[in-house]
């Protein structure tokens, strides 16, 4: 019974955080404050949901680490998603290589 009742807070809550800028925000947003927050929501909850992701799916996390910082370095060089990808993916395999075993 209390596990309908948690679910039911959780449809709740999830319906008003949807519904409530719908109905409450009816005129343009014109705060640049606001307008920079808004913009920046999406990538911020990208990274908080994907950075933990990449340290624990390693089996060291020292492992993660040095590949996110492959990633970035080669991305800030201009290189592309797939790349990025593979370059992380070797990454981590060589450091687990010689960190696990």
């Amino acid at each position: 019974m209390t596990s309908y009742i948690y679910i039911f807070i959780a449809a709740l809550v999830s319906y008003l955080i949807r519904v409530l800028p719908l109905t409450l925000i009816r005129k343009p947003i014109k705060n640049r404050f606001i307008k920079s927050f808004l913009y920046y929501v999406p990538y911020v909850t990208l990274s908080v949901m994907t950075f933990p992701a990449i340290v624990e799916a390693t089996q060291s996390p020292v492992a993660g680490v040095i590949a996110l910082v492959a990633g970035i370095v080669l991305s800030f060089l201009g290189a592309g998603l797939f790349p990025v990808a593979c370059a992380c993916c070797a990454v981590v395999f060589i450091a687990e290589f010689f960190l696990v075993g």
